[in-house]
């Protein structure tokens, strides 16, 4: 299967207090579905999960690993890399959610349109129209 853009490759860092908080996090979230985790080996305090965001979002990943306990790196660049990636993922997600416009309901638009009245709405004499 191809990826596409609805398949994310996230990374999330821990503090490193307490220590081994990736590992036991990809312990963690390999038992839900429709997701990956590995941790990095250059950086033993990085995450990386792979998900779809019809499914998860980081947001999501990241808050319930907060209600079990775990710390993240609350760094500026972190909380701004934190916020971006929020950011577009919610907005991607509503992207998903929207209908597209029903074309039964544009032509039912369309008709009623053609019928109506068109033309000058100036209720100016035509006279004064073109007094010089």
């Amino acid at each position: 299967m191809l990826p596409t853009d609805l398949d994310k490759i996230r990374e999330i860092v821990f503090h490193e207090l307490p220590a081994g908080q990736a590992e036991r996090a990809r312990e963690l979230l390999d038992g839900l579905d429709s997701i990956q985790a590995s941790t990095k080996l250059e950086c033993r305090r990085t995450l990386v999960v792979q998900y779809r965001v019809t499914h998860y979002t980081l947001q999501g990943l990241e808050k319930a690993l907060e209600t079990q306990g775990f710390h993240l790196d609350n760094s500026l660049l972190q909380k701004l890399r934190r916020a971006l990636v929020y950011f577009c993922e919610n907005v991607q997600r509503e992207n998903l959610v929207t209908n597209a416009p029903d074309a039964k309901s544009q032509q039912v638009f369309a008709r009623v349109y053609e019928q109506h009245l068109h033309g000058d709405k100036d209720e100016t004499p035509e006279e004064w129209r073109e007094y010089k």
